[in-house]
């Protein structure tokens, strides 16, 4: 059992787990947001300098979506990962690496972390979206509720705002 009494890790289909983060995987967990294709152009400032540091994680409810070891001595690859703001019952992150984009992790990801939420006690989740992520989460059962507005110089833009219900 980790922390608050869950499970540290859960197997999932197709050779991808869900774990608790741990603070070696801060390095990783940074290199998928900044490298991120979705916060290029006019988002970039968002994730220009953005750091994920070992104590964001010993703090917060961050999980990662891994890629198993392989017998023939490939690593475990970070994969994405979400980070859950229990007290304030928001998503702080979700990414997905570029490259394992389009295999259902991020569908991954949104259910594990209603299911954790659950475990919580929250009935739904506060998401202030991407732009063009807001999508993504309208399919994975969020509803509008609102628009965050810009805040210059940090963030340029508009962005919704969302509940996903996880009760």
């Amino acid at each position: 059992m980790g922390h608050l009494g869950i499970p540290v890790n859960r197997t999932t289909s197709g050779g991808t787990r869900i774990r608790r983060a741990t603070a070696r995987d801060a390095r990783r967990l940074t290199r998928i947001v900044r490298s991120s294709r979705a916060y290029e152009g006019p988002y970039a400032p968002m994730t220009a300098g953005y750091r994920i540091g070992p104590d964001y994680i010993e703090t917060h409810e961050v999980f990662v979506a891994v890629e198993e070891a392989t017998a023939s001595g490939t690593p475990e690859r970070v994969l994405g990962f979400y980070a859950l703001l229990l007290a304030e019952a928001e998503l702080d992150l979700m990414f997905v690496a570029d490259d394992a984009q389009g295999r259902g992790l991020g569908r991954l990801l949104a259910a594990h972390l209603a299911d954790r939420a659950r475990e919580a006690g929250l009935t739904g989740v506060r998401v202030v979206a991407h732009p063009p992520s807001e999508g993504f989460y309208l399919t994975v059962g969020a509803r509008r509720t609102g628009t965050v507005y810009a805040r210059p110089p940090a963030v340029m833009f508009d962005r919704p705002e969302m509940i996903l219900p996880v009760a």
